[in-house]
């Protein structure tokens, strides 16, 4: 998800144009339904199993200030087109402001190659990673100029967001389409995605990790605690306008209200609950939870919002509470902020117990799990061979026509997937 805690959901930017012009399916080749995709992909199959020979990885993620003079500027291109006033953005910049106008997210970014560099040396594969970013230096068009630049033509993203929604998937497919089109190479690089990995092994596991060595923590302080009655656990991720929810994933797989997004998120918590029970005489209960909500009052958005959520639980006995970002890959501001601090304070204002657990961040089995994404496209692995912990996975190479709709915005441009 975004890095932008309380900013209404942006329309795609970057660093120059705003918008691409739109795709002219009767342009294509013959055979060639998915725009700027290697030949493997083109004809849009949802899992692709033939080989592809790529020349690098482009991690993409969102972006983030990195000093207090970056702080309006950077919010300013979250929400390029939009027309907030600098007054509003300060009321966001806050949370930047608190942490010394820097997010962690590029550190943590620059983490990640840096691992996955580490992890494809360890394995002896020659892939280099490129990294670029929607919203802050170093730009897509950066990224897309530089492997231009060092003679690749076939690159396969990594986007830092697991799961399936307009802004978790679809906005950077349309950034990839509009960072080729501003750097004129289309027709030059062609640019493929790994699947949504929400429910991957290498995601999950660490979640599993997590969260069973906090219910080993609240016992050790809590001499006594009823795990089963006293204890729960939120899983949290980022709300986004019920009309972005309703439309994730897929159409022709009608996940009802909620959609894909919603879905994936409660099959993964599931399968974490189920993990972590293993050798339990006990488990407590667990619900999905919401933060980060930035829209207006007036536009319905996916809840419970965590702090109501953690304001109901000492009513119903319960003394200590397990925060797991369950939406978030690694600790950007969404998770230092709107949980650390905020739901944290929610916490202790109600005599409550809490622990967070850790994102994946460079976790080995979470970045080892990205390059085997990475290699079911070089491989062409075929789709049963393909690890999913959910019955909703593996999900899709190719992403559907008519997935994650944004109402607001309609249909854009985009790479990885079928028109529109």
């Amino acid at each position: 998800m975004s890095d932008a805690a309380a900013v209404d959901r942006p329309a795609p930017v970057g660093p120059a144009t705003d918008t691409a012009p739109a795709a002219d399916a009767n342009a294509f080749p013959e055979g060639v339904i998915v725009r700027a995709a290697t030949s493997a992909a083109a004809s849009g199959a949802e899992h692709v199993e033939e080989a592809v020979a790529y020349d690098a990885i482009l991690l993409a993620s969102f972006g983030g200030p990195e000093g207090q003079d970056d702080v309006i500027p950077f919010l300013r291109n979250v929400t390029r087109g939009r027309g907030i006033p600098d007054e509003r953005l300060e009321e966001v910049a806050h949370h930047y402001r608190a942490f010394g106008g820097i997010s962690p997210i590029n550190e943590q970014n620059r983490e990640l190659k840096a691992a996955l560099e580490a992890e494809l040396a360890r394995r002896g594969i020659d892939l280099p990673v490129l990294w670029g970013n929607r919203n802050w230096a170093p730009y897509l068009p950066e990224a897309l100029r530089e492997a231009n630049e060092r003679g690749f033509t076939k690159l396969i993203a990594i986007g830092t967001s697991a799961y399936s929604s307009y802004s978790s998937c679809r906005q950077y497919r349309e950034d990839y389409a509009k960072a080729l089109t501003e750097t004129g190479l289309e027709g030059t690089l062609q640019i493929d995605k790994v699947r949504q990995f929400f429910d991957h092994p290498g995601f999950v596991a660490p979640f599993i990790d997590g969260v069973s060595a906090v219910f080993d923590e609240i016992e050790a302080a809590l001499p006594g605690i009823d795990l089963g009655t006293e204890v729960e656990v939120l899983f949290s991720t980022h709300s986004i306008p019920s009309t972005d929810a309703d439309r994730s994933g897929p159409p022709e797989r009608g996940f009802g209200p909620g959609g894909a997004y919603q879905a994936q998120h409660l099959a993964v918590a599931e399968v974490v609950m189920e993990a972590v029970g293993v050798g339990r005489s006990s488990l407590p209960q667990w619900q999905l939870v919401f933060q980060s909500r930035s829209g207006p009052p007036t536009q319905p958005w996916l809840d419970p919002d965590i702090n109501d959520a953690i304001g109901e639980l000492p009513a119903r006995g319960i003394r200590a509470v397990v925060i797991v970002p369950l939406g978030f890959v690694s600790d950007h501001m969404e998770v230092k902020w709107d949980l650390d601090k905020e739901a944290t304070d929610t916490a202790n204002e109600n005599a409550l117990y809490s622990v967070r657990v850790p994102t994946p961040g460079v976790h080995q089995q979470y970045v080892s799990g990205l390059i085997d994404l990475v290699l079911e496209r070089v491989n062409g692995v075929p789709t049963a061979d393909r690890p999913s912990l959910t019955p909703l996975g593996p999900w899709y190479d190719v992403c559907r026509s008519g997935c994650c709709e944004n109402v607001r915005l309609g249909f854009k441009p985009a790479l990885a997937g079928l028109a529109p």
